[in-house]
């Protein structure tokens, strides 16, 4: 199964907000940082937001600072992104991801490790 389970995600009027959450699926395990991405058709996987669990260090796209908040769970098994001032232009499929390294660009789509299957955003005006 997915190791990853994402859900929040619909339909939102543009300017509304949408909480997304992501949680392990039938096992546990450690996460070095976990990830939030985004993909729209026709268009790369493109990234959204990160934490670093262990310290809970922060990173967003510079196209998201100020709309979307990550932030994650006490025992680290799960990860939220609060998305607010939404805009149609934010309508994808979003997923969460995890790091299981020590070291890793956590920017970068290639440096994760495990993936849920999404959760559809859509934004309309």
């Amino acid at each position: 199964q997915v190791p990853l389970v994402e859900s929040g995600g619909g339909l939102v009027q543009a300017g509304g907000s949408l909480r997304l959450s992501c949680a392990a699926s039938g096992r546990t395990f450690s996460s070095y940082g976990m990830g939030w991405f985004r993909q729209a058709p026709g268009k790369e996987r493109e990234f959204v937001a990160a934490i670093r669990c262990s310290v809970g260090s922060t990173y967003y796209a510079d196209s998201v600072k100020g709309r979307f908040t990550i932030s994650g769970d006490g025992p680290r098994n799960a990860v939220y992104l609060q998305m607010n001032l939404l805009k149609p232009v934010h309508t994808a499929v979003y997923y969460c991801a995890s790091d299981l390294k020590a070291t890793s660009i956590l920017e970068i789509p290639a440096d994760y490790d495990l993936w849920g299957q999404g959760t559809q955003v859509t934004v309309v005006s």
